[in-house]
């Protein structure tokens, strides 16, 4: 019996030694995310309230009374729900984004398996100018592109934004699908060459089946940067209303000068809600996506 109560006492000594061990990073953590969290809370709070509050107090006066209702208005979401060209925006966005992100996913793939498994000549040299591509800012190239955008009659066309969205993209998806692929197990690829399957096949029904975890990592970070683009928007679709995407018409909607800024924090949540349906979607692909790769054994 009394064995018994000392395994029992010493087993509750190690349960209470691990959880008090672990308490300063928990806190740590907790902390990292409260802090972190504190201006999405403003600026959720800020969406709710009417624009003179805005303009004469802060976000956090609202808990000196927070169940006052007159402090709290949805006019701000009414206001960009309703703007003109709003609606419009939002499917010129999904014509700009999808295709965004399914082109440079074909093209990674394809060019991070040859990387990968196919011999050819040159092939470390131009895996290295890929990756090398990676550190040049897509800022140098914008007037470049645009140039020839002009030349070629591309410019303000949805073509032209999504070749442009696909080169910027192209050498962070190489790299994270070639650090994937190569990982795949030799054994499976010379089976099904062994079995007479060609290159073209062996891709298609192996290695893309395979590869979904870091495909879907890579749609999720697309995803994000086209539709939360600006820049490129602004260049190669530029503000006419027939083809302006979500970010132009919030841009046009706060004005000038920024003057109707509190629209912009009722647009900021509105556009979140597409792009937090894709992060959920895939996000239990989305570790295991980056991290293949990092380790081999």
């Amino acid at each position: 019996m009394s064995v018994t109560i000392q395994t029992s006492t010493k087993a509750g000594n190690d349960r209470l030694r691990q959880i008090f061990s672990g308490a300063p990073l928990r806190i740590a953590i907790i902390t990292i995310a409260l802090l972190w969290t504190i201006p999405t809370i403003g600026l959720l709070i800020t969406s709710f309230r009417p624009p003179d509050d805005i303009n004469s107090s802060g976000w956090w006066t609202v808990f000196q009374h927070p169940f006052e209702i007159s402090q709290y208005t949805i006019q701000n979401y009414a206001e960009v729900l309703t703007a003109e060209g709003m609606g419009n925006a939002f499917i010129n966005s999904l014509l700009v984004t999808i295709p965004a992100v399914v082109i440079p996913i074909t093209i990674a793939a394809f060019a991070a398996y040859a990387f990968a498994w196919l011999e050819f000549p040159g092939r470390r040299f131009f895996f290295i100018v890929v990756i090398g591509l990676m550190v040049v800012p897509l800022q140098m190239a914008l007037v470049p592109l645009l140039r020839l955008y002009v030349a070629a009659d591309l410019n303000g066309t949805y073509l032209g934004v999504w070749l442009a969205h696909t080169g910027f993209g192209l050498p962070l998806a190489i790299f994270l699908f070639y650090g994937y692929i190569s990982t795949l197990p030799a054994e499976i690829l010379e089976s099904a060459h062994v079995d007479g399957a060609s290159p073209l096949t062996t891709f298609s029904r192996l290695v893309m089946p395979l590869s979904v975890p870091v495909i879907a990592s890579f749609a999720i970070f697309q995803f994000l940067w086209v539709w939360n683009d600006l820049l490129v928007a602004l260049v190669f679709l530029g503000t006419r209303k027939e083809v302006a995407v979500v970010t132009s018409r919030l841009s046009a909607l706060i004005g000038d000068r920024g003057q109707d800024w509190h629209v912009l924090t009722a647009g900021a949540f509105i556009t979140m809600f597409i792009p937090l349906i894709v992060f959920f979607s895939l996000q239990r692909y989305f570790v295991r996506g980056l991290t293949a790769g990092s380790v081999k054994g």
